[in-house]
């Protein structure tokens, strides 16, 4: 069996920790606590360490490791990037103002390991979400990128993204 350590990051508010607890096959470990700076009024929980899940693919094991979002919290990226083999950067499709952000991580992880990547615009279901394309020119990510669509919270999309993943790693 082989097993992939795959981070998954984004600006605040993107849905990582959604994205990692509906793709896991186990329970998560997760380091949620109330938000306490001006962001309260957007969400009522933040990740201030890590999420922590698991999802097995026809005898492969993905590890997924979701960063906190703000970058008050961002002394953690370094260390949950070490050794991974693969990134997935989610995007919230609804918020253009946040894709320059993304790209400013994609940038750091980029920096810290030489690994494949993933752009996953998350909430695309919804009304005023943007295309990929937009996605991609807000993100600055060229065309040998994969951009992909994504529901955060429903399991088989999330398991899609991971896949894609998966076959990047292969």
């Amino acid at each position: 069996m082989a097993v992939y350590k795959v981070v998954v990051t984004g600006p605040f508010n993107s849905g990582k920790t959604e994205f990692v607890k509906n793709g896991s096959d186990i329970d998560i470990v997760d380091t949620e606590r109330s938000i306490t700076t001006e962001d309260k009024g957007i969400k009522l929980l933040t990740t201030v360490a890590m999420d922590f899940g698991r999802v097995d693919f026809d005898g492969d094991r993905v590890h997924l490791y979701g960063t906190p979002g703000q970058t008050r919290f961002s002394f953690m990226w370094d260390t949950l990037a070490k050794d991974m083999n693969g990134f997935i950067v989610l995007v919230d499709a609804t918020d253009p103002p946040s894709f320059p952000d993304a790209a400013e991580l994609i940038n750091t992880f980029s920096g810290i390991e030489d690994v494949p990547f993933i752009v996953v615009a998350n909430k695309i279901e919804m009304d005023e979400a943007v295309s990929l394309d937009e996605v991609r020119d807000g993100t600055g990510v060229g065309s040998g990128v994969p951009v992909l669509p994504c529901t955060a919270i429903k399991k088989d999309s999330v398991r899609e993204v991971v896949h894609e993943m998966l076959k990047l790693l292969k």
